[in-house]
């Protein structure tokens, strides 16, 4: 795993200093510790750091073909790079080292942009043609490795791993988008085609850019989508079988590695059974580890230790406490950008202690968002079913009425919290689960923002997007249409993310076998009712590992990785919360209502209400404007 950097001037061809591609490379030394190399030409220059991870003596990039002809730098690793290789020799390609990055030059030269079709991996890379003076910058399909870019005022196309190797940049401008605070205090994260930072644009997933001499930069294209339009036929056994057959695989291609490898193992269903899959595959144990909490609320560990002893893996656990909270201004520095999903602070835990012993580390992330396992899924198709028996004015006359008059109860327990489910029926499903799966809902949010906030946006929701997406999904149901949305903006704008930072702030290269995208577009054409079945998400998953996990960890109820927030805003960070109502950072961005934002934070201390995870959102805005503009 590695970090790229790189400057390319589309108008002319302006000398480019290698030292300013090192100042930007420089900001990336966590992504990679084992190295760093620069090529620059007249109107292009590429930067890399490197964790040497495949051929650990000939993988040095930038990597250039003999006559110079295409250069690349790479993040990432293509599993499938033997294959392709193969296929290439075939072709004539003579290869001068044993790294998959090498595939990609010769890919190149070969099939042009499509070759991604045929990389089976996570990536993201820069890759300049001299014949054609052209820049192609290309992202992995559900786009687990970042790329930011950026137009300079010199004319300049910036582009980087992460912010902070545009920050570097002396001509870069710091502005900060309204709109992107928006995004972020709807959904807890900013969505993964935009920024913080007004004129930085993400690359999305599966979506290539090609800059070319003498033309403007045009709109990324996408080369690659999920289907759940489709529908698998056979017999039930049949498809289980396939399904087991294909994670086997993907488990397998994601062990190949020239450094110790390892597993994330919190006892749910997903590393169970990554860690299940790479023990039948592995001669040695493997190892694992495990963070716990040192509250049995929100402790794992017990599922975590029965799987290891079930594998015989080499396991380690370390317990943190419930109130964990020291590491804020850590993953503030680390994800650039405000990012308010909690689970952030245990995961940057848990991949600080597999860097202690691997350098690469499998994960279960990507099989709930296609596999339908999270509990809103359960709750959203059982509304579809609700929504299909009776008219849209019906609905809207009937369980509109009732939502309003239904009390507010977030302090109850959830069958008593049936306010928000009425709201949901009186609307459509595109513009119901857009809310369910947000943060802070567009009522509370608008009576956070300043009149001249409410001007500006006009009309700009946070939850636009998700229903513009769910309208447009190739899918035919609901269900459908929820995971595609998930897949295509949750994915990789929060659980992606977060792996990514996390794992690279502490050189932990981090892999995801259950994102192989053979096996989630497998996933995506299984009927609804294999994804979900008699309450269970992931019903033929779990069944398909019956024979591998005990049924205490394949069948309890879902937990993840939870963070008391709330109680930490009730206590131990009560003068923080209340300190957001004072705060002359937020003051001055002139978007929020601070005596709203008192009274917020003092109904929630007094227990009032329950806006723990809102108060998170404010606390990490502004932590994050403070580093990018204090």
């Amino acid at each position: 795993m590695c970090g790229i950097a790189g400057l390319y001037y589309p108008a002319i061809p302006k000398p480019v200093d290698p030292a300013r591609i090192v100042q930007m490379t420089d900001a990336l030394v966590h992504r990679g510790p084992d190295g760093s190399g620069v090529w620059a030409t007249a109107g292009v220059g590429l930067g890399h750091r490197r964790l040497a991870i495949i051929d650990l003596e000939g993988g040095v990039q930038p990597m250039a073909t003999p006559d110079q002809g295409v250069v690349v730098t790479y993040n990432g690793e293509i599993y499938n790079f033997q294959e392709v290789r193969a296929e290439l020799e075939a072709k004539g390609a003579r290869f001068a080292t044993g790294s998959d990055t090498e595939v990609l030059l010769h890919g190149w030269r070969a099939w042009g942009p499509r070759m991604l079709d045929r990389l089976n991996g996570m990536f993201a890379f820069a890759l300049y043609d001299a014949s054609a003076q052209s820049l192609f910058l290309a992202r992995d399909r559900f786009g687990v490795k970042p790329l930011h870019y950026a137009e300079l005022s010199d004319g300049a196309v910036a582009f980087a791993s992460e912010l902070k190797g545009l920050l570097a940049h002396p001509l870069f401008r710091r502005t900060p988008d309204f709109k992107a605070v928006e995004d972020y205090l709807g959904l807890g994260y900013v969505p993964d085609d935009t920024s913080i930072l007004a004129g930085v644009k993400k690359l999305p997933a599966g979506h290539f850019l090609l800059l070319e001499r003498g033309k403007p930069v045009p709109r990324p294209q996408r080369w690659w989508d999920i289907d759940f339009s489709k529908r698998a036929t056979g017999k039930v056994r049949d498809l289980e079988a396939e399904l087991l057959d294909m994670m086997r695989s993907a488990v397998r291609a994601r062990m190949i590695a020239d450094v110790p490898l390892g597993a994330f193992l919190s006892g749910g269903v997903d590393s169970s059974a990554v860690v299940a899959l790479m023990a039948e595959a592995s001669k040695a144990a493997v190892k694992t580890c495990t963070i716990g909490f040192d509250e049995a609320d929100h402790d794992e560990t017990a599922y975590a230790q029965m799987v290891a002893e079930r594998f015989a893996t080499a396991h380690r656990t370390r317990k943190v406490a419930a109130d964990d909270f020291a590491l804020i201004d850590t993953l503030v520095d680390a994800f650039d950008e405000p990012f308010a999903d909690a689970s952030a602070l245990p995961t940057y835990r848990v991949c600080e202690l597999a860097r202690e012993s691997v350098t690469v580390a499998l994960s279960g992330d990507g099989a709930d968002e296609a596999m339908a396992g999270y509990r809103r899924y359960k709750f959203f198709a059982a509304e579809e079913r609700a929504r299909s028996l009776l008219p849209q004015e019906l609905r809207t006359s009937l369980f509109g009425t009732l939502g309003r008059l239904y009390p507010k109860a977030d302090w109850a327990p959830r069958p008593f919290r049936a306010k928000t489910t009425l709201l949901a029926l009186a609307e459509n499903g595109e513009h119901a689960y857009p809310k369910a799966v947000g943060v802070t809902g567009p009522a509370l949010r608008n009576a956070l923002y300043s009149d001249a906030m409410r001007k500006a946006l006009a009309g700009h929701t946070a939850e636009q997007r998700y229903t513009d997406t769910m309208r447009q999904a190739p899918a035919r149901d609901g269900l459908d249409r929820a995971q595609y949305a998930d897949i295509q903006h949750w994915l990789p704008g929060d659980i992606l993310t977060k792996v990514d930072r996390a794992s690279m702030a502490v050189s932990l290269e981090a892999r995801e076998p259950l994102l192989d995208y053979r096996l989630v577009q497998f996933m995506a054409t299984l009927p609804p009712s294999l994804r979900i079945k008699a309450g269970q998400g992931k019903w033929l998953m779990k069944k398909a590992l019956e024979p591998y996990l005990p049924k205490d960890v394949l069948y309890r109820p879902k937990m993840g990785f939870v963070t008391p927030i709330s109680a930490w805003f009730r206590k131990a960070l009560a003068d923080e919360a209340a300190g957001l109502g004072r705060s002359k950072l937020l003051q001055s961005t002139g978007w929020f209502d601070l005596h709203a934002i008192e009274k917020l934070a003092a109904d929630h201390k007094a227990g009032r209400a329950e806006h723990g995870r809102t108060l998170w959102q404010l606390l990490m805005l502004e932590r994050s404007l403070n580093r990018l503009f204090g």
